[in-house]
């Protein structure tokens, strides 16, 4: 049942469908589909978000070139990225300020919060959050956190829950579910905005009967009620709609805890087909596996104990072909996202992606962090390095970020400006 039309050619809604006989069928994100409802522009289309955090870092000779500019040479990680050197920009010299703690600065990754070791620390709302806020609401999933979670954090500083399990997340995505197994999940969506409704109209009463710092408290807590809310609104309409439907084998669950590559290419698999289907357009992966003993030639120990090589020959050797064998397969995620082409221009170009850690290396240290960014739209082909002794600012990046995804912000985090350098193409 396709509508509205306008003059000169046919627009249709984003969520338009095919209906016949009882059976609906979805659309895939086509050009004639109205531009505002898809969140982009008549000559282009909407814009997404990719960022992807390395729990153990790399070691940073193999990843980092030592030349800035455009005539760096090529590392051992990036030699598999070649082809793709015009698509993408490397960024050393950054840092959030006061950000330490080593492994805990997992959670200041996108967020910027100061001091995440210690034991009063309050998080604050991470990038993608950020971004979701604004976009999220043209998707069926407003975003999407796979692998081992931590880095995405929610407006009140808490943590979301990510999808550890590829296979289980491809049901999610792409398989529907009877029509009982349907009524049951609208029952409990109902179910649980009556409980909201409850909670939320108690919560007002007492919020006039405290004090100013209980209130505040109780503020923020509502605003959570709302947050979760909106969310369930949200899942009950959508529960309806057709699931896209995708040209490819469900996922298999991986048995073998220690195929951490194989498990990385099943999240890059879930990553493409969910922007390629505008399931979301805001993605975040946290890759972690750090007690594996990868399933690679050549690997004896795991994973979190090679990171802390010491600059022993074979540690930093079985390092090396863990870290190069996942830089293949985000090299692989690059190529398919160039080569799908969408309005005259590509996902790649469409689509940021960053890729780095919240350390330096395996050694815990939080300064001179190790940045990548793909496609988005920017001029790219080109190592961007800024001082070794005074960071700047990674939340300038952040910024940048968040007004290509049409944000109109000019501050995030520690940002106070776009990351010089970088230009918009």
């Amino acid at each position: 049942m396709l509508q509205r039309s306008v003059v000169g050619r046919r627009s249709f809604p984003r969520r338009t469908t095919l209906r016949a006989a009882g059976v609906s069928l979805a659309l895939p994100l086509l050009d004639c589909m109205a531009d505002e409802e898809r969140g982009g522009n008549a000559e282009h289309g909407p814009r997404r978000m990719v960022a992807i955090n390395f729990e153990l870092s790399f070691h940073p000779p193999n990843l980092m070139p030592e030349a800035v500019g455009r005539d760096y040479q090529l590392t051992r990680y990036l030699q598999p990225l070649e082809a793709l050197r015009d698509e993408f920009t490397v960024i050393s010299g950054t840092s959030h300020p006061d950000v330490d703690g080593g492994h805990a600065a997992s959670k200041s990754w996108l967020t910027g919060a100061a001091h995440p070791g210690a034991a009063n620390f309050t998080n604050s709302i991470s990038l993608d959050q950020q971004a979701a806020a604004v976009v999220g609401l043209e998707t069926r999933h407003a975003y999407l956190a796979l692998g081992s979670g931590g880095i995405s954090v929610s407006g009140n500083g808490v943590p979301v829950p990510a999808h550890p399990y590829p296979a289980r997340l491809f049901q999610l995505l792409f398989v529907a579910g009877n029509a009982q197994q349907k009524q049951q999940q609208l029952a409990r969506l109902r179910e649980g905005q009556s409980v909201l409704d409850a909670v939320l109209e108690k919560a007002q009463r007492m919020q006039r009967r405290v004090g100013r710092a209980d209130r505040g408290k109780l503020e923020q807590y509502l605003s959570s009620v709302r947050e979760a809310e909106l969310r369930l609104q949200k899942a009950e309409q959508w529960q309806n709609r057709p699931l896209p439907i995708v040209d490819t084998e469900p996922l298999e669950e991986l048995r073998d805890a220690n195929n951490i590559t194989g498990r990385a290419a099943q999240f890059y698999e879930l990553m493409y087909l969910a922007l390629l289907t505008d399931s979301t357009r805001v993605l975040t992966y946290g890759v972690g596996d750090s007690n594996a003993v990868a399933t690679l030639p050549g690997i004896s120990m795991n994973y979190h104990d090679l990171s802390h090589h010491g600059q022993d020959p074979q540690k930093l050797a079985q390092l090396a072909i863990i870290e190069g064998a996942h830089l293949v397969e985000f090299g692989k995620f690059l190529t398919r996202l160039r080569e799908t082409k969408e309005r005259g221009t590509n996902l790649l170009e469409r689509s940021m992606v960053l890729l780095g850690s919240h350390m330096h290396s395996g050694g815990h240290d939080n300064r001179n962090l190790p940045i990548l960014l793909a496609g988005g739209g920017f001029v790219h082909g080109q190592h961007l390095g800024f001082s070794q002794q005074q960071n700047y600012p990674l939340a300038n990046l952040f910024v940048s970020m968040l007004q290509q995804m049409g944000l109109p912000t000019e501050t995030f985090s520690s940002g106070t400006e776009t990351m010089r350098g970088l230009e918009v193409a």
